[in-house]
């Protein structure tokens, strides 16, 4: 942990974050967060619909899950805005640290996970799809913390 870190205590108390579904994809982007790359996020509203779950809010912090479910990090929340999907702008796209160029790359991406097999089966909807008017939950975060163990982090970079 970094000198500032949060308490373990406090740790324990913060929501989750889990990023993607645990595999490579999860382990791409907690690298991402990891390395500062990735500064920004997108969800669908319905996610948090279906959890019944609250919206992120500015200020709140959570710590980020890798695929073994091992606390690595704790965010905080910068920004919120909730859009329709067709109105991602570029700089969003860039600051999710993907490696995407343009919106149109950054969308099929994305499409792909959210019309995959595993996300339809979590939102219990095997014909699920999106579109241009699919409200989306673009959030903006930092990294407060990296809970790897020194010699851990050490070695990713």
């Amino acid at each position: 942990m970094t000198p500032g870190s949060p308490s373990p205590a406090e740790i324990a108390s913060m929501p989750r974050a889990e990023f993607a579904f645990p595999g490579p994809l999860r382990d791409r982007l907690v690298a991402a967060i990891l390395d500062g790359s990735k500064t920004s996020t997108t969800a669908l509203v319905v996610d948090y619909e279906r959890e019944g779950a609250p919206l992120p809010e500015v200020g709140s912090r959570s710590v980020v899950v890798d695929s073994d479910e091992r606390p690595v990090a704790v965010i905080e929340v910068t920004g919120v805005r909730v859009v329709p999907l067709g109105q991602v702008d570029l700089d969003h796209v860039i600051a999710e640290g993907e490696g995407d160029t343009g919106v149109a790359e950054w969308r099929a991406g994305h499409e792909r996970f959210w019309h995959s097999e595993e996300m339809r089966a979590a939102l219990e909807d095997p014909g699920f799809t999106v579109d241009d008017t699919t409200p989306a939950v673009l959030e903006r975060f930092r990294l407060v913390a990296d809970l790897r163990p020194l010699d851990a982090a050490r070695t990713d970079e």
